[in-house]
């Protein structure tokens, strides 16, 4: 069977199953994500008595998918991409028991746990995009990468949606309604666990590793080891399971960041997914108070009945439409990706989060602009992100590859935290547009970093023709 697997048609066979398990799983993970970001908010206030806490479970989740990015990329760095998905998946399963249990009883601190634990999925989801590529050729990687990312979409749309046949379900089974939702992203998520753990055999990353390892032996086919071992695989490469040497000293993150220091590629990579993700949620997240004010009149916000039917229309609308903007084209990203190039898709998403920022900003007193820019925002996110987590898969090598993405989504999610939580008060210090114009810089940073970098690649083989 490991034969079979190892020709290319074999390699193709388990490429495309692997993918196809993925975003199943992220169609059904996703639910859960969905739900707590629609409800929990409603539910922090409800069971702490306080509007003070009505953005805990979000910052919580966030919080709670950062931290644990590093843990389950070194796990599926141990044990491979099965084992930190189905660890993750589990995660955020417990997150939404203990979310029912919260609502049934009254205890505000079982819903904070509840949202890290739906963090630490979000972490594991995140991850899946990764294992979409560890078999990829070179030519599809773009692609296969935004197959699962596009993949989210369908939960994003399905888990707010949720919150009606959801009260259904929590009253049949003698629940609170509000936690019959959670009950129907418990039932997502224990299906997702399921998929992986059973159809993600062989795990794509060991295989990968086993490909890898052999390729090497083969173009050292009479190299004899002073051990007087005949295989040819230089010990450094791989063990006996196929999992890369560790490199010695240091933990995961200090073996990550040190690959990324080795490549210029893949700081850039890293410039890309860091940045865009930082200048999305920054603006995203003020964009839905904006619009209250915009449309409800200055103070607005700070008025307990101001929040009325025709400004939340507004708000969800929009909103929907950047997360349609962020995962709906997530495929033609892909594809431009692999066509275009990864720095020039880098250039495309991050000119578009620039002329993203410049009509909602400039466009601040117009509902319909911001929505365009909010879309366009939404758009830019998706073309760096894809194309960003595409060069960094290939920057770096084999053997540092998974802490390398780990950190990657680390640093994405702390970027995400520090961006909503500066954007309050650079939209009170500046306003809207100073708001906007503040992740232009952002933008405009990444975008000459990459505009440099693509030059500087072009120059080389100019000047290794003219060497020679």
């Amino acid at each position: 069977m490991a034969r079979i697997l190892l020709t290319e048609s074999g390699v193709r066979q388990v490429q495309r199953r692997t993918v196809v398990l993925l975003s199943a799983a992220q169609v059904f993970g996703g639910i859960g994500t969905g739900a707590t970001v629609s409800i929990g908010s409603i539910l922090a206030v409800e069971l702490s008595g306080s509007s003070v806490w009505a953005g805990a479970v979000a910052t919580v989740m966030t919080l709670g998918a950062a931290l644990a990015a590093l843990p389950l990329a070194s796990l599926a760095d141990r044990r491979g991409r099965r084992a930190g998905q189905v660890t993750g998946l589990s995660a955020a399963l417990a997150g939404t028991v203990l979310i029912v249990l919260s609502v049934v009883s009254g205890l505000f601190v079982l819903l904070v746990l509840g949202a890290v634990g739906i963090g630490v999925g979000t972490a594991a989801s995140l991850q899946a995009r990764f294992a979409a590529v560890d078999l990829a050729d070179a030519e599809h990687r773009g692609r296969a990468l935004s197959a699962v990312v596009w993949a989210v979409t369908v939960g994003a749309v399905a888990g707010p949606n949720l919150i009606q046949p959801g009260t259904v379900v929590g009253l049949a089974l003698g629940l609170p309604p509000v936690a019959g939702p959670f009950v129907i992203s418990a039932a997502g998520l224990l299906l997702a666990i399921v998929l992986l753990f059973a159809g993600l055999r062989p795990d794509p990353l060991l295989l990968a590793r086993e490909i890898a390892a052999r390729e090497l032996a083969a173009q050292e086919p009479t190299a004899q080891p002073a051990g007087g071992d005949m295989r040819g695989t230089p010990p450094s490469t791989a063990n006996q399971q196929g999992a890369p040497a560790r490199n010695a000293g240091g933990g995961a993150l200090v073996r990550g960041l040190r690959a990324i220091r080795q490549s210029r590629a893949s700081w850039l990579a890293l410039a890309a997914v860091v940045g865009a993700h930082a200048v999305m949620v920054g603006v995203m997240s003020m964009t839905p108070l904006h619009l209250q004010e915009l449309v409800a009149g200055p103070g607005a916000s700070h008025a307990g009945h101001a929040a009325s039917g025709d400004v939340l229309v507004i708000i969800g609308f929009t909103i929907s439409l950047h997360i349609a903007g962020m995962f709906a084209l997530s495929p033609v990203m892909g594809w431009l990706t692999d066509k275009a190039g990864r720095t020039e898709t880098i250039m495309i998403g991050f000119a578009t989060l620039i002329a993203a920022v410049a009509v909602a900003g400039f466009g601040q007193t117009s509902t319909v602009a911001v929505a365009v820019g909010l879309v366009l925002l939404g758009m830019g996110w998706s073309a760096a992100t894809i194309s960003g987590s595409t060069l960094l898969a290939e920057s770096v090598p084999q053997e540092s590859r998974v802490v390398v993405q780990g950190v990657s989504d680390m640093l994405m999610g702390a970027a995400g935290a520090v961006g909503g939580a500066t954007s309050g008060l650079i939209l009170s210090w500046a306003g809207y547009l100073g708001l906007n114009m503040a992740g232009g810089l952002v933008g405009a940073a990444v975008l000459t970093a990459a505009v440099v970098a693509l030059v500087s690649r072009r120059r080389i083989p100019a000047s290794g023709s003219a060497a020679g």
